[in-house]
């Protein structure tokens, strides 16, 4: 059975497809498993540590306003819909599944024109261009709330929540000890887990950065900084960061407190360890509706990115951390807000049309 998945550019993307592979990898081992994602994009590190066949093409954004990018973009869309159709014919996939990402959209379109089904997963509560612009090509649509349902035709879709990877379902807590004994950690300190996102936001690098001498007084922080990292170095014994991790799950385990974007893929996560979190949705985007969406529901701590400085996040950490009973009622909120064991029945969805 050859299964293909598409999806990069960013990590939000990639990461409950893998939950959806390792699910068909331990129900099929024989199974063949192929991934189409973006030249330059993240994913290909985490595809390839899952040892899933990894293959590049051209990919465009998409834009909803005026930008001379739109005009190469179309081209680089071309381009990728051909080598798309290229890689389809060599690989013979019997599905495709995508969660979005633009360089889906021309391996979805070239796999309706081979008469290849598709499976797409919408993790966002908002509709994304991508997915809007699969939606009409797939087969099965998938969707992680109930909000969401409205954007897609009834008789094809279903709410299934969002996949958790295999090794966040395993993870061990007490593997904590461990983790402070091999990073050097205050076992007495508490732990602010700091990520930004799989290429990395420059704004929220900063807000911390300019926050870290206060922040590292009253706690420790790991930091996951992307390809926007500051230019300066800071070092304290209370201060590690990293440009990005293939396995975070030890890290989210560990943690007291996590200061996120609103990725679904980073959401669904935190919610399902239960994980009181600080989030930072960028603005304008598909993120502020994820973001309203847990905050509706109480189940996170919002800091709006405009307006906001390094001490507006300090103060929202100290007061959190100082405050355990509020950390349990939003570690226990978060949980709730998610359906759970997207990755087994995705995987039933997709062993079903190959069938």
């Amino acid at each position: 059975m050859k299964i293909l998945f598409t999806g990069g550019g960013t990590m939000g993307s990639v990461t409950p497809l893998i939950a959806v592979a390792e699910v068909l990898k331990s129900k099929n081992p024989g199974s063949d498993l192929f991934w189409i994602g973006t030249r330059k994009g993240p994913e290909e590190k985490m595809v390839r540590h899952y040892n899933i066949e990894f293959k590049k093409i051209y990919s465009g954004k998409l834009r909803r306003y005026f930008s001379w990018q739109n005009f190469l973009d179309i081209f680089r869309i071309l381009i990728g819909f051909i080598q798309s159709i290229i890689l389809l014919l060599k690989i013979r996939p019997r599905v495709i599944v995508s969660a979005g990402g633009f360089v889906a959209v021309p391996v979805v379109w070239a796999g309706w024109l081979l008469n290849i089904p598709t499976i797409i997963h919408q993790q966002d509560v908002q509709l994304g261009l991508a997915n809007k612009l699969c939606s009409l090509f797939a087969k099965k649509i998938t969707v992680c709330f109930p909000e969401s349902e409205k954007y897609f035709n009834r008789r094809k879709t279903e709410i299934v929540g969002n996949p958790v990877r295999m090794n966040l379902k395993n993870g061990d807590k007490t593997k904590r000890d461990y983790l402070f004994e091999k990073l050097g950690l205050d076992k007495d300190r508490p732990l602010v887990l700091i990520t930004t996102g799989g290429t990395g936001s420059l704004m929220v690098n900063s807000l911390v950065y300019d926050g870290l001498k206060q922040l590292v007084e009253f706690c420790q922080v790991i930091h996951v900084t992307g390809k926007n990292k500051p230019k300066d170095f800071f070092e304290s014994e209370n201060y590690i960061s990293y440009e990005f991790l293939v396995n975070i799950v030890p890290f989210l385990l560990s943690a007291d407190l996590i200061v996120s974007r609103a990725g679904m893929a980073t959401l669904t996560e935190i919610s399902y360890l239960s994980k009181p979190a600080i989030i930072i949705p960028i603005p304008r985007s598909h993120q502020v509706y994820n973001a309203s969406y847990f905050y509706k529901k109480g189940a996170i701590e919002l800091l709006e990115q405009e307006g906001a400085d390094g001490d507006d996040l300090i103060r929202k950490i100290k007061e959190l951390l100082n405050d355990k009973n509020r950390l349990k009622e939003l570690g226990y909120n978060i949980h709730q807000a998610i359906k759970w064991g997207a990755e087994g029945r995705l995987a039933d969805i997709i062993e079903e049309l190959a069938g």
